[in-house]
């Protein structure tokens, strides 16, 4: 399904705490609008169930990223593993 695109006016210095947010969460700024607006949503009880999941945060990984990693033991989807470590390893 194709993505709706908006046109979104933010005070500058909204869009700034927003981007800083963002970024701790390691989240695009659209993505975290998208992540905000759908917990709202679901907080008032008006997120629809059909609604399909975000992708999860963080850059996509590359195809060939993290072939075997299970069988290694890796931790390619820890939630605790250090982000800088994770940037480090993809070159």
């Amino acid at each position: 399904m194709e993505r709706k695109k908006i046109l979104l006016r933010l005070d500058p210095v909204v869009h700034d705490a927003l981007s800083r947010w963002a970024s701790d969460e390691l989240r695009s700024t659209n993505s975290q609008i998208e992540f905000l607006l759908r917990r709202a949503l679901s907080e008032a009880g008006r997120l629809p169930d059909g609604v399909g999941r975000m992708r999860p945060r963080g850059r996509p990984r590359k195809a060939n990223e993290g072939d075997g990693a299970e069988e290694d033991g890796g931790e390619e989807d820890d939630p605790a593993a250090d982000p800088e470590e994770r940037r480090g390893a993809s070159g």
